[in-house]
C-alpha cells in the first residue's frame, strides 16, 4: 500500500512538472488508451464478435459510448525493443495496437469491409502476437504522436488510413459504426487520444533517484 501510495505521489509530481513547462505530452509506448473519431465522434472498439463474411476475424467498429471498456488499446511495437516502454512515439512510427480486451492487434487485409465495400480492419492474433499485417505508420505533425493533438493511422502493407464510414451496423451490433481501411487520406481518418493509461518510466527513475538523494 505504501509504495502504491509513494508511486501515485510521484505520477502526481511528474504530472505538475510537465504541466509547469508547457510542453505537449506524448503518448508512450505500452500506454493503454482510447482512441477517438474526430468526425464521427466515436472511439475504436472491438469485442469477440467475428465478422459474418470477409475474414471471419474478430470485428473492429466505432461505439459512442465513453465507459465502454471494450474501446482499450495497449500502444506496442513488433518487438519490445522497436517499441521500448515509456518512449514517446515518434511520428512516422510503426506500431501495433492490440486490444486489452482480448488480445488481439488491430489488422488489414485485402477483404472487403461488410457495409461500405472498402477494405476491411479487423483483430487478428493472440496473445498480442500476429504478423505483419499488424503494423500502422503513425502519422502527425512535428516529432511525437502528442496526446492533444489529432492523428492518422496509415497501414504499413497497404497503406491504406484507419477512417469511419457512418455506416451502422444491425444485429448483433447494433448501432456501431463501421471502421474501415480508406484509401486516400479524408476528415473521417483523424483520430485523438481520449482516455488513457500513460507509461513514462524514464521521468519515474529521474524521481525515485531525486527522492532517494533527499
Amino acid at each position: 500500500m505504501w509504495a502504491a501510495r509513494r508511486l501515485l505521489a510521484l505520477g502526481l509530481v511528474l504530472g505538475a512538472a510537465v504541466a509547469a513547462r508547457g510542453d505537449p505530452a506524448p503518448v508512450t509506448c505500452g500506454s493503454v488508451v482510447k482512441l477517438l473519431n474526430v468526425r464521427h465522434n466515436v472511439r475504436l472498439h472491438s469485442h469477440d464478435v467475428r465478422y459474418g463474411s470477409g475474414s471471419g476475424q474478430q470485428s473492429v467498429t466505432g461505439v459512442s459510448a465513453v465507459d465502454d471498456s471494450n474501446s482499450y488499446w495497449r500502444v506496442r511495437g513488433r518487438t519490445a525493443a522497436a517499441c521500448e516502454r515509456g518512449a514517446p512515439v515518434r511520428c512516422g512510427q510503426a506500431i501495433r495496437l492490440t486490444h486489452l480486451g482480448t488480445g488481439r492487434n488491430l489488422h488489414s487485409h485485402r477483404f472487403t469491409s461488410p457495409l461500405s465495400g472498402n477494405q476491411e480492419v479487423s483483430a487478428f492474433g493472440e496473445a498480442g502476437e500476429g504478423d505483419d499485417l499488424d503494423d500502422w505508420t503513425v502519422v502527425c505533425g512535428g516529432s511525437y504522436w502528442a496526446r492533444d493533438g489529432e492523428v492518422r493511422f496509415r497501414h504499413a502493407s497497404t497503406d491504406v488510413f484507419l477512417a469511419v464510414t457512418g455506416e451502422q451496423y444491425g444485429r448483433p451490433i447494433h448501432g456501431q459504426k463501421e471502421v474501415h481501411g480508406a484509401a486516400s487520406p479524408s476528415p473521417s481518418d483523424a483520430w485523438r487520444v481520449m482516455e488513457g493509461v500513460f507509461v513514462q518510466p524514464g521521468e519515474l527513475l529521474k524521481a525515485q533517484r531525486y527522492h532517494a538523494e533527499l
